[in-house]
């Protein structure tokens, strides 16, 4: 009841940007937890336990969305147009607090993932690592096949969409289960990189070795190119999604209250929908080029 307790959303959504620390901390507090329980264990469990307060914290931040919905229905004897101008704006609030939420989850997973030692690192990030490898086998098979990157891509990224849709509207917040999962995936990649680039470039003279190692650091951090819009495009379809699962709730299907807030709701699904798809075409034509 503590650490979800110490996060007001409404106050939240006025400086977005603390959410990083938020997201840096549980995720830190989860693996210690996590490790100290379940030693070998406790890759999986990690992500559960940093996901257990921000399921509290998300639905506080559903139903304050689903009111937004309500309020703004006023809007709609000014055109449609410009109701779904306002709750685009508003919701945005929302989806900048996650995005700030899961750069600071990615940051701590990145952080303990370079400076723990080797043999905690493999059993507190087993899951994660595993995860990579299988990733890596299929980036190579695309390499060898570049016409299918795209097609690939999308359906990997909407297959995960999907997901966080059905979690979200099934469980209210429990979107956030598969994006503190991903935070973790892209955290240990990244974090690899690094140990990696350490090792390689150890024995250069000082400037080689910054040279290199910070040309690697960059790299490794060249998804958030089109990695900002397609976590914007998760956050956005679980919100969508998530508000529906409340409204599902608190309003009878007949009202009119109920229906507005499907219609917007499957508006910012849409939304989501096509940022993801524009988030594709970034990672393929567009960060290759930049790194």
């Amino acid at each position: 009841m503590v650490l979800e307790s110490l996060i007001a959303p409404s106050k939240m959504e006025k400086t977005p940007g603390e959410m990083f620390y938020v997201g840096f901390i549980y995720s830190a507090l989860g693996l210690f937890l996590a490790y100290w329980i379940f030693g070998s264990y406790s890759s999986l469990a990690g992500v559960f336990i940093t996901a257990m307060p921000l399921v509290v914290i998300m639905y506080r931040v559903l139903r304050l969305e689903e009111r937004k919905d309500i309020e703004f229905s006023i809007y709609e004897r000014y055109g449609r147009a410009l109701k779904r101008s306002f709750l685009i704006k508003e919701h945005g609030h929302a989806v900048s607090l996650f995005i700030f939420l899961f750069l600071g989850m990615v940051i701590s997973y990145s952080l303990w993932s370079t400076v723990l030692p080797e043999d905690v690192i493999d059993g507190l990030f087993e899951s994660q690592i595993e995860t990579i490898e299988a990733i890596n086998v299929k980036a190579m098979g695309s390499v060898i096949d570049p016409d299918n990157v795209l097609m690939s891509i999308l359906h990997n990224n909407f297959k995960v969409l999907m997901f966080c849709i059905i979690f979200s509207f099934l469980y209210g917040s429990g979107a956030i289960f598969i994006l503190t999962w991903n935070a973790s995936v892209i955290g240990v990649a990244i974090g690899s990189i690094i140990r990696n680039s350490l090792i390689k470039y150890g024995n250069l003279d000082r400037f080689s070795f910054l040279y290199n190692y910070f040309g690697s650091f960059s790299i490794s951090f060249s998804f958030a190119v089109h990695g900002i819009p397609e976590i914007a495009a998760y956050f956005i379809g679980a919100l969508g999604s998530g508000i529906i699962s409340v409204a599902v709730v608190n309003h009878d299907f007949r009202s009119e209250e109920f229906k507005s807030i499907v219609i917007d709701s499957l508006d910012l699904i849409l939304l989501s929908v096509v940022i993801l798809f524009l988030a594709g075409l970034i990672e393929v034509y567009v960060t290759p080029v930049l790194f």
